[in-house]
């Protein structure tokens, strides 16, 4: 699917059908009882609000290695004068030094009075000169005034000679699958464009960042919309188009907003401070599946569950421990394991929150001091791991049939194997059976069970003495806490028969 997945650019050098072409209107979806009348008198309204975003940018410059010598061939060989023309095409196929290349995206304005407008980080990124274009082609040189990669968004700041006019923001929560938007941009470097559709689904992930929750819609969206806004029928902005769905680059209608809500206090921090500045917490989290819910005693799945901290993070210090769900965060719900890192990022730093847990069938609440997660990254706090191995140490093993484990004493050597940290403790999988509930669950050979039923075990025969009471208690499902390199993970495996 991320290959399919396009951010959307448009390299056009030029637009000349911008002339033979300057606002088009695009049909909206067949009318319903719901259809509104027209679009013609709001889609004028904010066609004054959206520019233009031109880049240009030194062309990358390919690293040419040296070529071996040309080879010796007999006189008169037919190979001769064949390798010749090829070392030299080769050696002066050099591009210009000072070639650059252009983009085209799209923006908004949300300050009139400062000149400030909102679009893509993808858009401007790596850009030497950036150009914004009004509605009424006037072109005026902007700066960068900060960026944010984690939700790419980026703020620019003109000095028009004229006042400009500015989008207002709207609630994104309104935003209501079926509900009506208009998506205006600039594909294609054609001019001002309007496509009218509905808010296809909410709260979409598709691996762009850490706080995902896009906006789907089926409206036209194509290259060059980038940074371009999402309108609700009330003319307010309630998404920052952004990608598309495609197997060929153009629209078919599935695209991706930024919605509003997750925008605005990212634009607002970029004005103020140049970059965010967002809480931090401290933990790994993993979604609270119905099996894991049902092996930790919850009602339901919800809430986030802990699966390691980040040593000297809030989160420890408040004594947040492994297994423990999040069920609130500073009085409010956390249904579903994505809704924790925003609402983390968005508190403010230094910021007390209350915490209520899920630890071992009883409900804690704790309270946290956030700290600011742009320090973290600076410091080095936070890491990610290594690429797993795939060989296996040689040792005995033991098998756990029932759920497809082969397991084996953690030694020194398996450490080696696979960049094992010393300070993880448990018992090795030295082999996983392929179609067996193990294998369906991701565990692979070198993977650490740390704890069974969330109580410590040293060897395989605590592991295989944990499932069997498990499978006596009439349990269906047994957990898991399982290490792989620095991560930790809690695994619900279906127990025989279950």
């Amino acid at each position: 699917m991320r290959n399919l997945l396009n951010r959307l650019y448009d390299f056009s050098l030029a637009a000349p059908l911008a002339v033979l072409l300057a606002f088009t209107v695009a049909s909206a979806p067949a009318a319903n009882a719901a259809s509104p009348d027209g679009f013609e008198d709001l889609a004028q309204n904010l066609l004054p609000t959206v520019v233009n975003v031109s880049t240009t940018a030194k062309a990358p410059q390919m690293a040419r290695k040296d070529l071996p010598p040309l080879p010796e061939l007999p006189p008169g060989s037919p190979f001769e004068d064949f390798f010749k023309d090829f070392y030299d095409q080769y050696k002066n196929n050099q591009p210009p030094a000072d070639e650059k290349v252009s983009a085209l995206g799209s923006g908004f304005v949300v300050d009139a009075t400062n000149g400030y407008i909102v679009t893509n980080n993808h858009v401007i990124k790596d850009a030497d000169e950036i150009k914004v274009i009004l509605h009424d082609n006037t072109t005026l040189e902007a700066t960068l005034v900060g960026t944010d990669e984690k939700t790419d968004i980026a703020v620019l700041k003109v000095k028009p000679a004229k006042p400009l006019v500015a989008v207002q923001w709207g609630d994104s929560d309104q935003a209501k699958v079926g509900s009506w938007i208009l998506a205006i941009g600039n594909p294609f470097g054609l001019g001002g464009t309007v496509t009218a559709g509905i808010v296809s689904a909410r709260q979409r992930d598709i691996n762009a960042g850490p706080y995902d929750d896009f906006i789907q819609t089926d409206a036209s969206i194509n290259r060059g919309n980038s940074g371009g806004p999402m309108f609700n029928m009330r003319g307010e902005v309630v998404g920052v188009n952004t990608a598309i769905f495609s197997p060929s680059g153009g629209s078919v209608g599935i695209g991706f907003a930024i919605p509003s809500n997750i925008a605005k206090g990212v634009v607002e921090q970029l004005v103020k401070y140049g970059k965010t500045k967002r809480g931090w917490l401290g933990v790994r989290i993993q979604e609270v599946t119905p099996e894991i819910a049902d092996s930790l005693g919850l009602d339901r799945a919800k809430g986030a569950l802990v699966s390691s901290l980040t040593e000297k993070s809030p989160a420890e210090a408040a004594g947040v421990k492994p297994g423990d769900v999040i069920l609130t965060f500073d009085g409010r719900e956390v249904d579903s394991v994505h809704k924790l890192p925003r609402m983390v990022a968005e508190s403010e730093v230094g910021k007390t929150a209350t915490l209520t847990l899920w630890r071992k069938g009883e409900t804690k609440t704790v309270t946290v001091n956030l700290g600011q997660l742009e320090t973290a990254e600076e410091s080095g706090i936070l890491k990610t791991g290594a690429k797993e191995e795939d060989k296996a140490p040689d040792g005995p093993a033991t098998d756990l049939e029932s759920l497809g484990l082969s397991l084996g004493v953690l030694t020194d050597k398996a450490r080696a194997t696979y960049g094992l940290p010393k300070a993880l403790r448990g018992v090795l999988i030295t082999a996983v059976k392929k179609g067996g509930r193990a294998a369906e669950k991701g565990l692979s050979p070198g993977d650490v069970i740390a704890e069974v039923d969330q109580a410590d075990v040293a060897t395989p025969a605590d592991v295989i003495q944990k499932v069997e009471a498990a499978e006596k208690a009439g349990h269906s499902t047994v957990l898991f806490f399982v290490g792989r390199k620095e991560d930790m993970r809690f695994v619900a495996l279906k127990l025989k028969g279950k």
